[in-house]
C-alpha cells in the first residue's frame, strides 16, 4: 500500500461547517482508516464543546496539532514558472509511482530543512513502516510520507535523482550518476534521519522513537 497523500486544509470546520475567517485558530485531528489517513480541521468552540475530551480516543487517531487559518491570496497571473522542490514534490506524490519512494522523501527532508515544510509528526505503521506527517504552514497542506530506510551507499543515486528530476522534470530519461551530484541534503543518512526525527520533538515537545537505520 502506497502511503504517499496530500490532504488540504479545510477553508470551513468540518464538524459545525462554518467558514474559517483570516487568522482564525483551529485544531486538526489524523485518522489512520482503511483507505488511509484522513484528517479533521475542527474550529475552537466545536474543539471545546465536541472534541477537547476525548477526541484522541477515537478509532483511528493518530496524531493531533493546532494552527492558524490563512485565507487564501487573490490568484496571481498565469506563469511557466521553473521546477521546484515543492511542485515536483506535489507532482510525484500526484503520480504515485512507488520508483519515486525515496526521491519524494529526499524532497520532503530538503524542503523541511528550508524551513517550507514542518514536521508534524511521525508514526509507525503495524508493518513497522515510519511515516513522516509533513505541513505547508502557508497553504495548511498535509503530506504523509513514508521513510524509505535508505542506505548510505544509496544516496548518491537518489541526490542525483532528484536533481535531475529538478532540472529536467518528469518524463525525461534518467542518467548515470556523475562524480559530482546535486547539493546532498545531508552529509550521511543518519543526519537526514536524525535532523527530521529533531525536530519532529521540538514540534510536537515529545520524544520520538530512535530513527535507527
Amino acid at each position: 500500500m502506497n502511503e504517499w497523500n496530500i490532504q488540504s486544509r479545510s477553508h470551513a470546520c468540518q464538524a459545525c461547517q462554518t467558514h474559517f475567517v483570516d487568522k482564525q485558530p483551529y485544531h486538526t485531528l489524523l485518522f489512520d482508516q482503511k483507505e488511509g489517513f484522513n484528517r479533521l480541521d475542527i474550529c475552537e468552540s466545536c474543539w471545546q464543546a465536541q472534541y477537547s475530551q476525548g477526541g484522541s480516543d477515537r478509532k483511528g487517531f493518530v496524531s493531533y496539532w493546532h494552527g492558524v487559518y490563512h485565507a487564501a491570496p487573490a490568484a496571481p497571473p498565469d506563469a511557466i514558472q521553473k521546477e521546484n522542490a515543492e511542485s515536483l514534490l506535489r507532482k510525484l506524490i500526484e503520480l504515485n509511482d512507488p520508483q519515486h519512494c525515496a526521491a519524494t522523501y529526499i524532497l520532503a527532508v530538503m524542503l523541511e530543512r528550508k524551513r517550507i515544510l514542518k514536521v508534524k509528526d511521525q508514526l509507525k505503521r503495524d508493518n513497522g513502516q515510519r511515516i513522516f506527517v509533513y505541513e505547508q504552514p502557508k497553504t495548511g497542506d498535509i503530506f504523509t510520507i513514508p521513510d524509505p530506510n535508505l542506505q548510505l551507499n544509496q544516496l548518491q543515486q537518489v541526490q542525483h535523482d532528484v536533481a535531475h528530476l529538478l532540472e529536467h522534470g518528469l518524463g525525461s530519461p534518467a542518467q548515470p550518476a556523475t562524480a559530482t551530484p546535486m547539493e546532498a541534503p545531508a552529509g550521511a543518512a543518519e543526519l537526514i534521519v536524525g535532523e527530521t526525527a529533531a525536530t519532529a520533538e521540538k514540534e510536537n515537545g515529545t520524544k520520538s522513537a530512535p530513527m535507527a537505520l
